[in-house]
């Protein structure tokens, strides 16, 4: 959110600004135009020709984008007409439940990776293996996010995470090299300089929604902590270290109620010298007025903390003319093979699942390279085996956070009220 989700969303920019639940940037309105399904054709149909239908959660992309050029000429190549249809991300996971059980999905459905073991569970996905798709070059750590069971229900279109852009001129003024920065003190320690230098700390979104989840997961996994227990000395020290830089003055009180792109619009600002946020923002740092750099979102103990993975999933759902599968692997291979997935990325402001395209990406524009490093460190929110456990545990999650930042509980009191709620909700 992302995917997508709750990462994804940036205002206008393209793909990678998505926003909604999931976590990676968020798409803007709900499209809801149509759409038909795919289960209609016939077995010749298949053969020769006929309409395949695409559903994705970029509404913002209309018939004359990259994007939808692209799925055209996937279709063309195919021997198929494409019907493409884009809906908001939380939409689009409720009418593909919807069209499963009716007996008329998509031929191909791309939705946020934390979405798909939800789908995987109610029976509504292929797995790569039934479709042939080839993930051998995918990251594992990208490919986890869309596994349950033990089994692939899909091939990752692309991915993007979060870091910490600075501002170099609030730095400098504090007296502050980025490249100190590489643990959880150093960090707090610029923040503390930042504000005697009559400057403004860090902005980050921690709001009660999976967006605050995401971007709480860095800080979180980078204390060691595991989404099974919420209340581990490690992942109340997380709480703390937010909760405490709110009390010091380090972060504004406005991160409780913050999204993803308000915390970027107070960065945009000029005043602060850090903010957390996604891949999805770099058109608008170079739109901000002032030099700005990224750094990795450090681990309390140093190293780059594992964040949460943004972008969908490009997969096959279940069809009752099972003759279908065959154009529809087809076109999924178009959309995540090698030799369109630089187009497909760029199109989509994504850093590519595979490390030959990541190289290409670097190259042709060398600011992305903190973002693959980023990328590599990242996992799936649902990895670790969670699947469909994760929505369960990150609400309880995101409710400890608000309660401590509010002050209404210490971080100890908030995260074990968070555990109980979790393992409630798990049994």
């Amino acid at each position: 959110m992302g995917s997508a989700a709750v990462g994804r969303r940036a205002a206008g920019l393209g793909l990678a600004a998505l926003v909604a639940a999931g976590g990676l940037a968020g798409c803007s309105s709900s499209n809801d135009g149509g759409g038909g399904g795919g289960g209609g054709g016939t077995a010749s149909q298949a053969a020769g020709g006929g309409t395949y239908t695409i559903w994705d959660p970029y509404p913002q992309y209309d018939k004359d984008s990259e994007w939808v050029k692209l799925l055209t000429q996937c279709g063309t190549q195919a021997g198929v007409t494409v019907e493409r249809t884009g809906y908001d991300t939380t939409d689009l996971t409720n009418k593909s439940l919807l069209a499963a059980q009716q007996g008329n999905a998509p031929d191909v459905l791309i939705v946020d990776n934390p979405v798909v073991s939800t789908l995987a569970e109610a029976g509504v996905l292929t797995t790569t293996e039934e479709n042939k798709l080839d993930t051998s070059a995918i990251a594992p750590n990208l490919l986890a996010a869309g596994q349950s069971g033990g089994k692939t229900y899909g091939v990752p279109i692309g991915a993007n995470t979060l870091a910490l852009y600075y501002n170099s001129d609030v730095l400098k003024k504090a007296g502050v090299e980025a490249d100190g920065i590489k643990d959880w003190a150093s960090l707090t320690a610029a923040l503390e300089k930042v504000k005697a230098a009559g400057k403004k700390g860090i902005t980050f979104s921690a709001i009660g929604t999976e967006e605050g989840s995401f971007q709480f997961l860095p800080w979180f996994w980078g204390s060691g902590a595991n989404l099974t227990k919420l209340d581990s000395p490690e992942g109340v020290s997380a709480v703390a270290l937010w909760t405490d830089w709110l009390k010091k003055g380090y972060a504004p009180n406005s991160v409780i109620n913050n999204t993803q792109t308000t915390s970027w619009q107070e960065f945009a600002t000029g005043d602060f010298a850090f903010a957390e946020n996604g891949t999805w923002q770099l058109a608008n740092a170079e739109k901000a007025g002032f030099p700005y750099g990224i750094i990795p979102i450090p681990a309390k103990d140093g190293g780059t903390a594992p964040a949460p993975t943004g972008g969908e999933f490009v997969s096959i759902p279940v069809q009752k003319d099972t003759a279908r599968y065959a154009t529809s692997q087809k076109l999924v291979t178009c959309l995540t093979s090698t030799d369109n997935s630089l187009t497909t990325t760029t199109t989509l402001s994504y850093i590519a699942p595979t490390e030959q395209v990541q190289a290409k990406q670097v190259e042709q524009n060398a600011a992305l390279k903190v973002w693959v490093e980023a990328v590599k460190a990242a996992k799936g929110r649902t990895s670790d085996n969670l699947g469909t456990k994760y929505p369960k545990i990150s609400e309880p999650m995101w409710g400890g956070v608000q309660a401590a930042l509010s002050g209404s509980k210490s971080p100890q009191q908030a995260m074990a009220d968070a555990q109980s709620a979790a393992a409630s909700a798990t049994q």
